[in-house]
């Protein structure tokens, strides 16, 4: 397997470098909230240096990537083949890295658009990627705070936030984001089996 200084070195040749420096960033709050959550730091500290190391790959070499594998992309990830991003960073891991941990490699495929029951390291990393040091939205301030408290809540709070997002920006919204928002909404004791239509 790849040690870090290759790792580092393989994402600093392929990323501009801001988006280099918040790889950085998002390991650096991966093994910060691995310690608050008892995590493995190093698992977390690998999935968040390789989780967008095919962010600058074309969608074609993307989609070119995953089907080799076997898998067949949806029609929403056909059309958004970004979106497979995290899957073609978890590929690399595996074949050009050495990486077998599956924890890691879903956590680095479903950093994007999560995924129903995220595992702890999947929580991590997603949450990482939104609230590292360089990001900047209105309410990140509160999720920072949320994510050492409360990891599930913030988890609510970052999925709910992307969907309007999407939503309110007319941008295809992955049906993975809308399980794992509902699958953590039940196992926290906040869901309804109602789906009351609103008048």
């Amino acid at each position: 397997m790849w040690n870090e200084i290759q790792m580092l070195d393989y994402i600093r040749k392929r990323l501009s470098p801001q988006r280099y420096q918040h790889v950085l960033g998002v390991r650096d709050a991966a093994v910060k909230l691995a310690e608050t959550y008892g995590e493995d730091k190093e698992k977390a500290k690998l999935a968040a240096l390789i989780h967008d190391c095919a962010k600058n790959m074309s969608d074609e070499d993307i989609l070119s990537l995953v089907k080799s594998t076997g898998y067949t992309p949806d029609w929403i990830e056909e059309v958004a083949p970004q979106l497979l991003h995290g899957m073609a960073g978890a590929i690399i891991a595996k074949q050009e890295m050495g990486i077998e941990d599956s924890l890691i490699l879903d956590a680095i495929t479903y950093h994007t658009t999560g995924r129903r029951c995220m595992t702890l390291l999947d929580k991590i990393i997603y949450i990482a990627d939104y609230i590292e040091p360089s990001r900047d939205f209105p309410t990140v301030e509160d999720l920072r705070r949320e994510a050492l408290v409360d990891l599930d809540r913030a988890m609510l709070m970052s999925l709910e936030n992307t969907i309007k997002y999407v939503v309110n920006k007319g941008q295809l919204l992955h049906t993975n984001t809308i399980d794992a928002r509902n699958s953590l909404l039940l196992s926290i004791g906040k869901g309804s089996a109602h789906n009351e239509k609103e008048i």
